[in-house]
């Protein structure tokens, strides 16, 4: 059987407040640690049946970043609904969900200038 590992390193400030996020997984293009701004992970306790999350983001993402990081990973989600689950309608409606917020964000943007 073939094994892959993920691996995440953080560096935390006096106040736990992530200083730098880094990040390896065997099966990356790239060898050796990289740098991230965020990380959201959610595991599935099959036991308990609900959703364990870590979201961890660094000093420097900023709140436009974060804002795409979460438009991104309900994006993400929706694909995988669709792969793993075929359910077309729900993975419809986060894409809609990723459309509605991104036009805020721009919206909200142009406001501002």
């Amino acid at each position: 059987m073939r094994e892959s590992d993920i691996r995440f390193k953080v560096e935390l400030d006096d106040q736990n407040v992530p200083e730098k996020i880094m990040w390896a997984a065997t099966d990356a293009p790239h060898v050796g640690l990289s740098e991230t701004r965020a990380v959201n992970i959610s595991l599935w306790d099959h036991l308990n049946r609900e959703t364990l999350a870590i979201g961890l983001w660094g000093k420097e993402m900023t709140t436009d970043e974060m804002k795409y990081f979460a438009i991104d990973t309900i994006g993400n989600m929706a694909n995988t609904i669709m792969t793993a689950t075929g359910d077309q309608v729900m993975a419809k409606e986060m894409q809609a969900l990723c459309q509605k917020l991104a036009k805020h964000i721009e919206e909200t943007r142009n406001k501002e200038e």
